[in-house]
């Protein structure tokens, strides 16, 4: 699997995390602000640092990514035109298909 794709996954399940810790911690607080809540509320920052530390990731990785491929398309102009009108060649023969 590409890292891309495991940091997509790793940012979903941390977010679903967040989610599950977020609703956990709002039925706990309902009933019990005690020591159920304290913990509730420290796996809901862990998760919320972990989140945001993927998606900074992501983020790093993306503009990187940006960058070189903008560097390809001013050093390659020509070829670049020639792909991509072949690739929305492509699409408008199989678009017409249907």
């Amino acid at each position: 699997m590409k890292a891309s794709a495991v940091s997509m996954e790793h940012l979903v399940t941390d977010l679903k995390a967040v989610a599950r810790d977020s609703e956990d911690l709002m039925h706990a607080s309902r009933t019990d602000l005690g020591e159920a809540a304290g913990a509730l509320r420290e796996r809901l920052a862990k998760s919320v640092e972990s989140a945001k530390a993927t998606c900074r990731q992501l983020q790093d990785k993306t503009v990187a990514t940006a960058k070189k491929a903008d560097l390809a398309v001013h050093e390659h102009p020509y070829r670049t035109a020639g792909i991509a009108f072949g690739i929305g060649l492509l699409v408008g023969v199989l678009a017409a298909r249907r």
